[in-house]
């Protein structure tokens, strides 16, 4: 970005400058903010940290901690325990950290400009660029609307012991997502507590669910610092992948820079908008700390319960228990693949009917509210890239229903005890659309023409955004070399010997052959 000369005293360059609101009661931006009310900041006398101006800016950081802990991060969350162990803690707890980087800068852009994320590049961006920015957001918010839809039908199915169809569920929580949705109408703050109330669902469900299996706390701490992975392959690397797809949403960084204008900040005073700043980084370091918290139970339970468990294993003490669906796992040898369906019927295997059904209410919680913060992500996105002036209702029926749509067909054709193959891709996509969210957010929040006076702790901190970009680019790479790795067995599978050093590759179907007549004998 190139900074152009001086004009009239004001340093320009080629992106437009934004003047912040001058109070929120002269403001007059139709797309202000979604909630038709905003909650007041006590005034306070000192100058020191305040409890009751935290707990008025409390709510954003929490709404937007949902989306680390929706169906998409449980599963990961599962699959990385059963397949590395505790090997990959120290991915969740990066990504988490790097999360919190993002989010804070969509914070500081909301409370600032006055403006979320996507009205910012409805100005900034010419029009082929904007269009194809929001069409990859869009992409990514359908994948994660799959998942959270999905889990929901999933914890309906396994609660009600399959009497209730994915296709069934899938209309179920569509039908109450509407609903819930309509609780803003009832008070900002009611709907708050109500996701409040639904993070304690998931935090006890998938605590009891830890205490219950008392997984090894050195080797739970070990993988939690120890950036190593031994003896890790090709499934591990997808799957640390898969952990980042699912914990950093492009999305959630453009819901977050919407939900924090809902509090009444006077952007014509530098002193509010820094007090602003800093509570809701405070506000945003809690909700995440008790997301990190969440996803570590998850991926401990099953690091510790079914790492290297096979199928014959599970089958096995599945008949002891009398747990149905024991055809889920073949009389084999091979090693355990499990997801949130699947998940849930070990846990009652190994712990009994209980584990189950508490493992299902916590599925059920966490799907419930992502699918509601992802309505609202997808309401805030096409508002502001597409500068849309519908009714309320159309925009929730327009934005809902693009989501749903591709959901509703995978309920319909796909078996819900087959959906693994599909969450993994979705995670896959979910890191592939990182750049469209972090690129925007560094750009923006760094330009004093946006930012004004607010981007100078940017020069203070280039550290942080270069570890953005270094992670970034080690996420590229490793997406890469993944790639480059299928498409290297490809091309060998298709004939072109002349890749296969040292005949590692062909010689493979032989071994395979003379194992599995060996495991036939």
């Amino acid at each position: 970005i190139e900074d152009s000369p001086q004009e009239n005293g004001v340093h320009t360059n080629q992106y437009s400058s934004i003047s912040p609101p001058a109070s929120p009661v002269a403001e007059d931006n139709p797309f202000s903010t979604y909630f038709e009310e905003k909650v007041h900041i006590p005034e306070t006398d000192s100058q020191a940290f305040s409890f009751r101006k935290l707990w008025a800016f409390t709510g954003p950081g929490f709404l937007m901690s949902i989306a680390y802990l929706d169906p998409g991060n449980i599963e990961s969350d599962l699959q990385s325990g059963a397949k590395a162990g505790f090997k990959l803690l120290w991915v969740l707890l990066v990504s988490t950290i790097i999360g919190l980087l993002l989010q804070r800068l969509a914070a500081r852009l909301g409370v600032v400009t006055g403006m979320h994320l996507a009205e910012i590049c409805n100005r900034q961006y010419p029009t082929v660029p904007r269009i194809i920015l929001w069409l990859m957001v869009e992409l990514a918010i359908i994948g994660s609307d799959m998942q959270e839809v999905i889990g929901c039908a999933i914890a309906l199915n396994l609660l009600s012991v399959g009497r209730i169809p994915l296709w069934a569920g899938v209309l179920i929580t569509i039908t109450d997502t509407f609903v819930f949705l309509f609780l803003d109408k009832y008070g900002l703050r009611k709907l708050e507590a109500f996701f409040g109330f639904l993070i304690t669902v998931m935090a006890l469900s998938f605590g009891y669910e830890y205490v219950l299996v008392k997984p090894d706390q050195g080797e739970l701490l070990k993988g939690m610092f120890v950036p190593y992975c031994a003896g890790c392959g090709p499934v591990q690397l997808e799957q640390a992948v898969g952990v980042v797809g699912a914990v950093i949403m492009p999305h959630n960084i453009y819901l977050h820079s919407a939900l924090v204008k809902s509090r009444e900040v006077d952007r014509k005073n530098k002193k509010e908008i820094k007090e602003a700043n800093k509570y809701f980084f405070i506000e945003s370091s809690i909700a995440l700390f008790i997301s990190f918290l969440i996803n570590v139970f998850v991926v401990a339970v099953f690091a510790q319960a079914f790492y290297n468990k096979s199928n014959m294993e599970v089958n096995a003490e599945c008949n002891v228990t009398g747990i149905p669906h024991t055809d889920l796992f073949p009389l084999n040898n091979d090693t355990l693949e499990v997801d949130i369906y699947k998940g849930g019927v070990v846990l009652g295997c190994f712990f009994g009917p209980a584990a189950l059904y508490i493992w299902a209410i916590g599925i059920l919680a966490a799907g419930q509210s992502s699918t509601m913060t992802g309505t609202y992500s997808g309401q805030f996105v096409m508002e502001g890239f597409l500068n849309l002036r519908w009714s309320r209702f159309a925009r929730v029926l327009l934005t809902r229903s693009i989501a749903i749509t591709p959901t509703l067909l995978v309920a319909i054709f796909q078996d819900v005890q087959h959906l693994t193959g599909m969450n993994d891709f979705l995670n896959v996509l979910q890191s592939m659309q990182l750049p469209f969210a972090l690129i925007p957010i560094l750009t923006f929040t760094s330009l004093t023409s946006i930012m004004n006076d607010f981007n100078a702790v940017f020069y203070e901190s280039y550290f942080i955004i270069v570890l953005l970009y270094v992670f970034a680019a080690l996420l590229s790479i490793a997406y890469l070399c993944f790639v480059g790795y299928l498409a290297w067995h490809c091309l060998i599978a298709l004939g072109v010997s002349c890749l296969d050093f040292g005949g590692r590759v062909r010689n493979q179907p032989a071994v395979f052959i003379e194992e599995q007549s060996e495991y036939d004998s």
